[in-house]
């Protein structure tokens, strides 16, 4: 197969944790062509097709110099046998204008992993709505009086904004309501901006897990990522610490319950963000954790990944 990743720049990988790496590195293995290129390197003329500045790239085993790359050309996306979306948040409006791109490439005949359709479809926060049996007490709002009526009511809530990542932007207010009118004058604009707010869930220190989900099934083993230092957020970004564990029977359940669904709407590649029996978060633009779940357990994710891309490439 050749396979090319749209993906941030290859010299910004951090090849001991980044997961695309180790999709490449995968699919490598295995005797597919690899290729990358941007967001930005994806182009549309009237009377052509979608293409893309593409890097043909080798991976070399070394930590330093990871790949060898060919120059740069400009080819098809349909040329290519799968076409796997894999740049990083923030879901902003370039980010938008490349699903549109890429689904037109679909339109010319290729195939895009996670679907580009799916993707807008699916804001990561606001995704959870579909799913009110799995989620604990919500508020999705620009409103600061609907605010504070859920914080009068649960006394101990989080606030956070709708395109953050990586635990950006993340407040936990407690029942004195410390600055809550000024975290609420930060996240929604004075009213020009939505957030998101929910009751603080103390099995956080047990750890925010990550559980994937490829072609449907759960990874059998999720990350999950403990707060560390006074801190409330356990994202690895934040300084969490990822801790690899068998899914317990309600992730695998509720993972079980969810798959097959995501899945037939073009989702190959999912990561469900957990707490406690929370679900808090869904998880398609760039899923992560594959390196640190392998490390830690032996069971290769990669090799789950490539199996399902390379079914759905032939279907």
């Amino acid at each position: 197969m050749q396979i090319l990743f749209v993906a941030d720049p290859l010299e910004s990988f951090q090849t001991y944790k980044d997961t695309t790496f180790s999709m490449m590195r995968e699919a490598q293995r295995r005797g597919h062509q690899v290729a990358a290129c941007e967001p930005r390197h994806l182009l549309w003329q009237q009377g052509g097709v979608v293409q893309a500045l593409t890097r043909r790239i080798t991976l070399t085993g070394q930590a330093e110099r990871w790949f060898d790359a060919q120059a740069a050309a400009v080819l098809a996306l349909h040329s290519f046998d799968a076409v796997v979306m894999r740049k990083d948040p923030p879901f902003d409006s370039e980010y938008f204008y490349a699903t549109h791109l890429l689904e037109q490439a679909e339109r010319e005949g290729a195939k895009v992993f996670n679907k580009p359709r799916a993707l807008r479809d699916h804001p990561e926060k606001l995704a959870i709505m579909e799913f009110p049996q799995h989620i604990g007490p919500t508020l999705v709002t620009r409103d600061a009086q609907a605010v504070r009526a859920f914080h009068a009511e649960h006394q101990d809530i989080i606030l956070k904004p709708l395109d953050g990542m990586g635990g950006m932007g993340i407040f936990r207010v407690k029942a004195d309501g410390l600055n809550l009118g000024s975290i609420i004058e930060t996240l929604n604009r004075e009213g020009a901006q939505s957030l998101m707010v929910q009751k603080f869930l103390p099995a956080i220190v047990q750890g925010d897990k990550r559980v994937l989900v490829i072609g449907g099934v759960p990874v059998p083993f999720c990350l999950a990522r403990i707060p560390q230092g006074g801190e409330v957020r356990g994202n690895l970004a934040a300084g969490g610490l990822g801790v690899a564990l068998p899914l317990n029977e309600a992730d695998r359940a509720m993972a079980q319950a969810m798959g097959p669904t995501l899945a037939a709407r073009g989702l190959l590649l999912v990561g469900l963000d957990i707490i406690g029996t929370h679900l808090t978060e869904i998880n398609v633009t760039s899923p992560t954790c594959f390196q640190e779940i392998s490390d830690q357990t032996g069971f290769d994710v990669p090799a789950m990944f490539v199996d399902a891309l390379e079914a759905a490439a032939a279907a």
